[in-house]
């Protein structure tokens, strides 16, 4: 059995795997222009090389409380374009090894061993797939509802009651 290649991104003590096919690059942490309705864990937008991409606070989207500032960005294609992972510390190269049972944790694709650790391996598009694409030009963001968000599930009346 051949080994993946992949690309190991820490994020506090914990370390995901990404394929290395999917990872563009990793640049440090760059300098973002927020945007004031993006959801909490869209921590902003950075230019690279003209090219708009979204920062998404990797944490956040699997659930975790939040730790360590971002020190860099993983930079992937997905099926929305260009998005980068916060990342802690500076990312590393390594193959991975035998897988050694599921992951609870979304957007993730089992756990495996890497040298003398434990990785949960992320599969970005299952990790992205929850969110829904802002249009800004040719870019998207992945933005979700707000928290809170409430659908409309009938008519209001001008009393301010549903009908």
């Amino acid at each position: 059995m051949t080994q993946a290649h992949v690309v190991l991104v820490p994020v506090g003590e914990d370390l995901f795997a990404v394929s290395i096919d999917r990872v563009s690059q990793v640049v440090a942490a760059p300098s973002l222009t927020r945007l004031v309705t993006a959801p909490s864990h869209v921590l902003g937008l950075f230019n690279l090389r003209g090219q708009i991409v979204p920062l998404l606070d990797t944490a956040a989207l699997l659930g975790l409380p939040a730790g360590q500032p971002p020190m860099f960005a993983v930079v992937l294609q997905s099926r929305q374009g260009l998005v980068a992972l916060t990342a802690t510390a500076f990312p590393r190269r390594a193959g991975l090894g035998d897988p050694v049972g599921p992951s609870d944790l979304p957007g993730t694709a089992g756990t495996y061993r890497v040298e003398e650790s434990v990785v949960v391996r992320l599969d970005p598009d299952l990790l992205l797939a929850r969110d829904r694409p802002l249009r800004a030009g040719e870019n998207s963001v992945p933005v979700r509802p707000p928290v809170g968000a409430i659908e409309p599930v009938g008519a209001i009346t001008r009393s301010g009651s549903a009908g």
